[in-house]
């Protein structure tokens, strides 16, 4: 298991069925590629992850762990999260890759807004600081990947207008931001956006 996943994980199958929104997901990957808004660090450290929700369920499909740099994402590279407990730390999941270290980032959108159908996570330490305590802000306490970060989406969500803005900046995690909305083209609109409003 990766170093950078701070929950434990339980497959409960080997195998995910092919999914509709594949060539969606690798298609909007590919732009935020090319954007550096995901990819793989100095160190070789992928970082950045998308996840689409499957249909009105809590289950949904999220790149695998270290997967950023990834020019091109096979079935195999995703999994399928079917179930996840925040308070014991934990992911269920369906598929050979080990589910993105942001899975509970991921299931705190989901949970908290029955629209969202994509998140993005991504990083911009340019677009991070323009939108850091101007845009919802998570405490800087909460790290990526935790049950306090996902509390801290969770709290959003009751006492900011996140639901409207529809992105979010990581304090605890240097250059991190979640956008999101009903699909990945309005998740990543919302990130042209913000990047638009920086120039």
């Amino acid at each position: 298991m990766s170093q950078y996943i701070k929950f434990s994980c339980e497959r409960v199958g080997n195998e995910i069925a092919s999914f509709r929104g594949l060539a969606e997901l690798n298609g909007y990957r590919r732009r935020l590629l090319r954007l550096h808004l995901i990819g793989v660090d100095r160190k070789g450290i992928g970082f950045g992850n998308l996840s689409i929700r499957d249909a009105a369920t809590i289950h949904f499909y999220i790149t695998g762990s270290a997967t950023g740099g990834l020019p091109e994402m096979m079935l195999t590279d995703c999994t399928r999260v079917v179930g996840y407990d925040f308070e014991k730390n934990s992911v269920r999941f369906e598929g050979s890759a080990i589910p993105s270290s942001e899975s509970l980032t991921h299931a705190a959108v989901y949970e908290s807004d029955p629209g969202a159908g994509a998140v993005i996570h991504c990083h911009d330490s340019k677009l991070w600081s323009a939108v850091l305590n101007q845009a919802p802000t998570t405490s800087d306490a909460a790290e990526y990947g935790t049950p306090e970060m996902a509390d801290e989406i969770m709290r959003l969500f009751r006492r900011t207008d996140v639901r409207s803005r529809k992105i979010v900046a990581m304090a605890g995690h240097k250059g991190g931001i979640i956008s999101f909305g009903k699909d990945l083209e309005e998740a990543f609109a919302v990130l042209m956006r913000e990047k638009k409003n920086l120039s």
